[in-house]
Parts: structure tokens; C-alpha cells; sequence
């Protein structure tokens, strides 16, 4: 008899799954969207389940509290514009090494810039003074993850690529303040209709990759 219950079992608990998993990810649609709009502190549990059009039982259920639910969202948006800087990046393919750290610049570049990133660096920043926890989730998994990642990366192809570096995590700091620091600082302070173009995104990778270069390339050693 068991034996025969078993796969009349199974689609259900699947099924219970597929509706655990949607409602999570309504969950945190609606939590986003009430962060981005109210704030931490202005944000309830009961406006998230409203949102979501769920029960505030079945937010609990699946986050135990506010601090929780918004270390998920920030994780969800940050990955969702960062999927990972690969150790063998700068290794495998064709091409120069400062082409290679261009299309690199060029498509970090755009994961940072995206809008949600943008909204959430400016919730943080105005929540920095009261909850300084909150900032440093996002540091964790945002800047500090990439310039970890970048470190590794630039350090294994140091050989391949004839790149000079005493401390490759030093390095990658250096390149990525060279790209983002003028297109970041417009996007966070000139508000949402600004939009990086381009034409000055590329110059922007490029030229910060140029200089770069001139600093760890062979060829100024």
C-alpha cells in the first residue's frame, strides 16, 4: 500500500514547491518595490504581504524578519547585475590582454549602472548613518566580491599577460576605480532620467584601461 501511495505523492509535493517557490519570488518583488519606494525603516512586513497578495504568516515563513528579507533582496539585485568574475577570465580565447580587460570593463560597467543597482546604492546610502549593517551586506556581496574575484583573476593570467603587480587585489582596486568612477557618481547624484551613453561608456573603459595598463603592463616595466 505504500508503495503505491508513493507516486500518487510526489506531483503534489512538487506542485507544493512550484507554489512555495512563486510566492517567494512575489515576496521579494514586493518587498524590492517597497524598499526602493519607502525606505528600510519605512517599510513594513504588512506592506510586503500586500503587496505580494499573500498572507503576512507566509512572509515569515519564508524570512524570518525584515533584516533578512532585505539581505535577500540585496543579494538578488546584485546578482542579478553581477553574475561573477570567473578566475580563468582573463585565460581562455583569443585576443590581447587589453582587449580582454576592455569587453571585461565594458560589460561590469553596465551590470553596475543598471537601474535597480543605482536605486539600491542610494537606499543604502541613505540608511548608512542608522543601519551601517545594511551598506555592509551590499559591500560584501557587490564591491568587495568583485575586487576579490578580479584580484584572483588578473593574478592568474599575471604570467600569460606579462602584468607587473605586487598585489594583484591592489590592482583590481585601481582598475576599477578607473572605471567607475565618473559614470557611477553621475548616475547616483544626476538622477534617473541620466543615462550614461555609449559612446561615453567605451571611452570611459577604454581610456581607464589604457591607463592601467601603462601601470601593470610589461611594457612600461
Amino acid at each position: 500500500y505504500y508503495l503505491l501511495m508513493v507516486p500518487s505523492s510526489a506531483p503534489e509535493n512538487t506542485e507544493d514547491h512550484s507554489r512555495g517557490s512563486r510566492k517567494k519570488a512575489a515576496i521579494l518583488e514586493a518587498a524590492q518595490e517597497a524598499f526602493f519606494a519607502n525606505g528600510f525603516i519605512g517599510t513594513s512586513m504588512d506592506q510586503v504581504a500586500a503587496k505580494a497578495a499573500v498572507s503576512k504568516q507566509t512572509v515569515y515563513k519564508h524570512f524570518s524578519d525584515k533584516e533578512t528579507l532585505f539581505r535577500e533582496v540585496v543579494t538578488q539585485v546584485v546578482r542579478a547585475g553581477d553574475g561573477g568574475i570567473p578566475q580563468n577570465l582573463f585565460l581562455e580565447g583569443e585576443g590581447s590582454i587589453e582587449d580582454r580587460l576592455k569587453s571585461f570593463s565594458s560589460s561590469f560597467l553596465r551590470g553596475v549602472l543598471q537601474p535597480d543597482v543605482i536605486k539600491l546604492r542610494r537606499l543604502l546610502i541613505g540608511e548608512a548613518g542608522r543601519f551601517p549593517e545594511l551598506g555592509r551586506i551590499f559591500y560584501e556581496l557587490g564591491p568587495q566580491r568583485a575586487t576579490d574575484q578580479l584580484a584572483i583573476a588578473l593574478g592568474a593570467a599575471a604570467d600569460r599577460h606579462d602584468l607587473m603587480m605586487n598585489d594583484p587585489e591592489v590592482a583590481a582596486g585601481h582598475l576599477l576605480s578607473l572605471i567607475l568612477s565618473k559614470p557611477l557618481d553621475e548616475a547616483m547624484l544626476l538622477g534617473d532620467g541620466f543615462r550614461c551613453t555609449e559612446a561615453s561608456l567605451l571611452k570611459v573603459t577604454d581610456e581607464g584601461v589604457r591607463a592601467f595598463l601603462g601601470v601593470y603592463g610589461s611594457s612600461q616595466h
